[in-house]
Protein backbone atom coordinates (compact mmCIF):
# COMPACT_ATOMS: atom_id res chain seq x y z
CA UNK A 1 0.00 0.00 0.00
CA UNK A 2 1.35 3.70 -0.39
CA UNK A 3 1.01 6.12 1.96
CA UNK A 4 -2.12 7.37 1.07
CA UNK A 5 -3.48 4.59 0.87
CA UNK A 6 -2.62 3.02 4.27
CA UNK A 7 -4.55 6.12 5.61
CA UNK A 8 -7.32 5.83 4.39
CA UNK A 9 -7.28 2.11 5.39
CA UNK A 10 -6.72 3.07 8.75
CA UNK A 11 -9.57 6.26 8.64
CA UNK A 12 -12.04 2.90 8.19
CA UNK A 13 -10.43 0.75 10.99
CA UNK A 14 -11.36 3.83 13.31
CA UNK A 15 -15.02 4.32 11.55
CA UNK A 16 -15.65 0.88 12.31
CA UNK A 17 -13.83 0.59 15.37
CA UNK A 18 -12.01 -2.57 14.57
CA UNK A 19 -8.21 -3.13 14.07
CA UNK A 20 -7.37 -5.52 11.24
CA UNK A 21 -4.54 -8.07 12.06
CA UNK A 22 -3.92 -8.09 8.12
CA UNK A 23 -4.97 -4.24 6.78
CA UNK A 24 -4.07 -5.85 3.15
CA UNK A 25 -7.22 -7.77 3.40
CA UNK A 26 -9.41 -4.35 4.25
CA UNK A 27 -7.41 -2.40 1.57
CA UNK A 28 -8.56 -5.42 -1.26
CA UNK A 29 -12.20 -4.77 -0.07
CA UNK A 30 -12.21 -1.39 -0.96
CA UNK A 31 -10.19 -1.25 -4.34
CA UNK A 32 -12.90 -1.59 -6.72
CA UNK A 33 -12.09 -3.12 -10.20
CA UNK A 34 -11.36 0.03 -12.15
CA UNK A 35 -8.79 0.86 -9.35
CA UNK A 36 -7.24 -2.40 -9.75
CA UNK A 37 -7.09 -2.07 -13.52
CA UNK A 38 -5.27 1.12 -13.18
CA UNK A 39 -2.66 0.10 -10.98
CA UNK A 40 -1.96 -2.68 -12.89
CA UNK A 41 -1.07 -1.01 -15.68
CA UNK A 42 0.71 1.76 -14.13
CA UNK A 43 2.71 -1.57 -12.87
CA UNK A 44 1.47 -2.34 -9.67
CA UNK A 45 0.42 -6.38 -10.26
CA UNK A 46 -0.16 -7.16 -6.56
CA UNK A 47 -3.23 -4.48 -6.15
CA UNK A 48 -6.33 -6.93 -6.63
CA UNK A 49 -9.94 -5.51 -7.01
CA UNK A 50 -12.25 -7.06 -4.13
CA UNK A 51 -14.51 -9.04 -6.34
CA UNK A 52 -13.37 -12.41 -5.03
CA UNK A 53 -13.94 -10.79 -1.59
CA UNK A 54 -17.33 -9.97 -2.52
CA UNK A 55 -18.27 -13.31 -3.65
CA UNK A 56 -17.14 -14.85 -0.03
CA UNK A 57 -19.20 -11.47 1.21
CA UNK A 58 -22.37 -12.66 -0.40
CA UNK A 59 -22.43 -16.43 1.45
CA UNK A 60 -21.66 -14.83 4.52
CA UNK A 61 -24.24 -12.58 4.47
CA UNK A 62 -26.58 -15.30 3.41
CA UNK A 63 -25.68 -16.86 6.68
CA UNK A 64 -25.93 -14.08 8.62
CA UNK A 65 -28.99 -13.01 7.52
CA UNK A 66 -30.81 -16.93 7.84
CA UNK A 67 -29.35 -17.25 10.98
CA UNK A 68 -31.28 -14.49 12.32
CA UNK A 69 -34.31 -15.07 10.24
CA UNK A 70 -33.82 -18.78 11.73
CA UNK A 71 -34.07 -17.55 15.85
CA UNK A 72 -36.26 -14.55 15.56
CA UNK A 73 -38.82 -15.84 13.47
CA UNK A 74 -39.19 -20.09 14.05
CA UNK A 75 -43.18 -19.97 12.89
CA UNK A 76 -42.22 -18.41 9.48
CA UNK A 77 -43.26 -19.97 6.67
CA UNK A 78 -40.18 -21.67 4.36
CA UNK A 79 -41.34 -19.02 1.54
CA UNK A 80 -42.10 -15.83 3.24
CA UNK A 81 -38.59 -16.16 4.97
CA UNK A 82 -36.56 -16.51 1.38
CA UNK A 83 -38.53 -13.25 0.50
CA UNK A 84 -37.62 -11.86 3.51
CA UNK A 85 -33.95 -12.33 2.78
CA UNK A 86 -33.87 -11.69 -0.12
CA UNK A 87 -35.16 -8.02 0.82
CA UNK A 88 -32.57 -7.40 3.63
CA UNK A 89 -29.71 -9.06 0.99
CA UNK A 90 -30.94 -6.58 -1.44
CA UNK A 91 -28.70 -3.92 -3.68
CA UNK A 92 -30.75 -1.45 -1.76
CA UNK A 93 -30.13 -2.24 1.86
CA UNK A 94 -27.13 -3.05 1.52
CA UNK A 95 -26.37 0.54 0.06
CA UNK A 96 -28.20 2.20 2.98
CA UNK A 97 -25.85 0.14 5.35
CA UNK A 98 -22.70 1.05 2.98
CA UNK A 99 -23.71 5.13 3.39
CA UNK A 100 -24.52 4.78 7.14
CA UNK A 101 -20.60 3.54 7.37
CA UNK A 102 -19.96 6.39 5.01
CA UNK A 103 -18.34 3.54 3.07
CA UNK A 104 -18.39 5.65 -0.26
CA UNK A 105 -15.29 8.39 0.58
CA UNK A 106 -13.13 5.22 1.75
CA UNK A 107 -13.28 3.29 -1.95
CA UNK A 108 -10.59 3.53 -4.13
CA UNK A 109 -12.27 3.88 -7.79
CA UNK A 110 -10.51 4.18 -10.96
CA UNK A 111 -10.84 7.87 -12.77
CA UNK A 112 -13.57 7.06 -14.76
CA UNK A 113 -15.82 5.32 -12.01
CA UNK A 114 -14.60 8.40 -10.04
CA UNK A 115 -16.30 11.21 -12.12
CA UNK A 116 -18.89 9.27 -13.22
CA UNK A 117 -20.23 9.19 -9.48
CA UNK A 118 -19.50 5.67 -8.33
CA UNK A 119 -18.79 6.40 -4.33
CA UNK A 120 -22.42 7.39 -4.48
CA UNK A 121 -23.71 4.36 -7.18
CA UNK A 122 -26.27 1.56 -5.12
CA UNK A 123 -24.44 -1.32 -6.74
CA UNK A 124 -21.00 -0.15 -5.93
CA UNK A 125 -21.88 0.32 -2.48
CA UNK A 126 -23.21 -2.58 -2.04
CA UNK A 127 -20.55 -5.05 -3.59
CA UNK A 128 -18.19 -2.92 -1.40
CA UNK A 129 -20.17 -3.92 1.38
CA UNK A 130 -20.13 -7.45 0.62
CA UNK A 131 -16.28 -7.93 0.52
CA UNK A 132 -15.72 -5.82 3.66
CA UNK A 133 -18.09 -8.46 5.41
CA UNK A 134 -15.60 -11.29 3.70
CA UNK A 135 -12.34 -9.08 5.03
CA UNK A 136 -14.01 -9.17 8.63
CA UNK A 137 -14.87 -12.67 8.35
CA UNK A 138 -11.48 -13.91 7.48
CA UNK A 139 -9.43 -11.11 9.83
CA UNK A 140 -12.09 -10.96 12.77
CA UNK A 141 -13.75 -14.18 13.07
CA UNK A 142 -18.32 -14.10 12.34
CA UNK A 143 -18.91 -12.79 15.71
CA UNK A 144 -17.27 -9.62 15.07
CA UNK A 145 -19.67 -9.22 11.94
CA UNK A 146 -22.37 -9.91 14.63
CA UNK A 147 -20.77 -7.44 17.14
CA UNK A 148 -21.32 -4.99 14.65
CA UNK A 149 -24.55 -5.45 12.26
CA UNK A 150 -26.45 -7.61 13.90
CA UNK A 151 -29.04 -5.32 15.57
CA UNK A 152 -28.97 -3.35 12.68
CA UNK A 153 -30.12 -5.81 9.80
CA UNK A 154 -32.81 -7.24 12.80
CA UNK A 155 -34.34 -3.48 12.61
CA UNK A 156 -34.38 -4.08 8.39
CA UNK A 157 -35.87 -7.55 8.64
CA UNK A 158 -38.36 -6.34 11.22
CA UNK A 159 -39.57 -3.19 9.02
CA UNK A 160 -39.54 -5.75 5.91
CA UNK A 161 -41.68 -8.35 8.19
CA UNK A 162 -44.16 -5.24 9.03
CA UNK A 163 -44.42 -3.75 5.13
CA UNK A 164 -42.90 -0.57 6.44
CA UNK A 165 -40.16 -1.03 3.69
CA UNK A 166 -42.15 -2.21 0.42
CA UNK A 167 -40.69 -5.48 -1.38
CA UNK A 168 -39.68 -4.41 -4.75
CA UNK A 169 -39.76 -7.59 -6.78
CA UNK A 170 -38.89 -6.20 -9.88
CA UNK A 171 -35.74 -5.49 -7.94
CA UNK A 172 -35.30 -8.67 -6.65
CA UNK A 173 -35.80 -10.50 -9.92
CA UNK A 174 -33.61 -8.43 -11.82
CA UNK A 175 -30.88 -9.06 -8.44
CA UNK A 176 -31.28 -13.04 -9.38
CA UNK A 177 -31.38 -13.12 -12.97
CA UNK A 178 -28.44 -10.77 -13.21
CA UNK A 179 -26.09 -13.10 -11.05
CA UNK A 180 -27.44 -16.24 -12.33
CA UNK A 181 -27.95 -15.20 -16.49
CA UNK A 182 -25.88 -12.28 -16.72
CA UNK A 183 -28.63 -10.55 -18.12
CA UNK A 184 -31.45 -8.63 -17.36
CA UNK A 185 -34.91 -9.53 -17.25
CA UNK A 186 -37.22 -8.46 -20.17
CA UNK A 187 -40.88 -7.10 -19.71
CA UNK A 188 -42.22 -7.81 -23.07
CA UNK A 189 -46.35 -6.37 -23.67
CA UNK A 190 -47.97 -9.16 -25.70
CA UNK A 191 -51.40 -7.77 -26.04
CA UNK A 192 -54.16 -6.39 -24.15
CA UNK A 193 -57.76 -7.84 -22.74
CA UNK A 194 -61.27 -6.74 -21.69
CA UNK A 195 -62.21 -7.29 -18.49
CA UNK A 196 -65.77 -6.05 -18.17
CA UNK A 197 -65.67 -2.41 -19.40
CA UNK A 198 -61.71 -2.65 -17.78
CA UNK A 199 -58.68 -2.82 -20.13
CA UNK A 200 -56.23 -4.57 -18.67
CA UNK A 201 -52.54 -5.15 -20.17
CA UNK A 202 -50.91 -8.25 -20.84
CA UNK A 203 -46.69 -8.21 -19.95
CA UNK A 204 -44.25 -11.61 -19.74
CA UNK A 205 -41.45 -11.23 -18.27
CA UNK A 206 -38.59 -13.00 -20.33
CA UNK A 207 -34.88 -14.13 -19.61
CA UNK A 208 -33.02 -15.23 -22.66
CA UNK A 209 -36.36 -15.48 -24.76
CA UNK A 210 -37.81 -17.78 -22.08
CA UNK A 211 -40.98 -16.53 -20.53
CA UNK A 212 -40.87 -16.80 -16.90
CA UNK A 213 -44.24 -15.12 -15.53
CA UNK A 214 -46.98 -13.63 -17.50
CA UNK A 215 -48.53 -10.55 -15.74
CA UNK A 216 -52.16 -8.36 -15.72
CA UNK A 217 -53.03 -4.84 -14.60
CA UNK A 218 -54.58 -2.20 -15.24
CA UNK A 219 -51.42 0.01 -16.85
CA UNK A 220 -48.37 -1.63 -18.23
CA UNK A 221 -46.52 -0.75 -15.10
CA UNK A 222 -49.17 -2.90 -12.86
CA UNK A 223 -48.69 -5.77 -14.87
CA UNK A 224 -45.09 -5.31 -14.62
CA UNK A 225 -44.85 -5.52 -11.26
CA UNK A 226 -47.51 -8.48 -11.61
CA UNK A 227 -45.37 -10.60 -13.59
CA UNK A 228 -42.25 -9.77 -11.61
CA UNK A 229 -43.88 -11.00 -8.11
CA UNK A 230 -44.73 -14.37 -9.87
CA UNK A 231 -41.53 -14.43 -11.64
CA UNK A 232 -39.76 -14.05 -8.37
CA UNK A 233 -42.07 -16.56 -6.44
CA UNK A 234 -41.42 -19.16 -9.08
CA UNK A 235 -37.50 -18.94 -9.16
CA UNK A 236 -37.94 -18.81 -5.06
CA UNK A 237 -40.13 -21.91 -5.31
CA UNK A 238 -37.75 -23.87 -7.09
CA UNK A 239 -35.17 -23.15 -4.88
CA UNK A 240 -36.53 -24.28 -1.50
Amino acid sequence: MTESERRTVEELQKRLGVLFNDEELLFRALCHSSYANEQKQAGREDVESNEKLEFLGDAVLELFVCEILYRKYPEAEVGDLARVKSAVASEEVLARVSRRLELGKYLFLGKGEEKTGGRERDSILADAFEALLAALYLDQGYQKIKDLFEDEFESYIEKIMKGEILFDYKTALQEIVQREHKTPPEYVLVRTEKNGSEKLFVVEVRVNDETLAVGRGRTKKEAEKDAARKAYEKLVAEKT
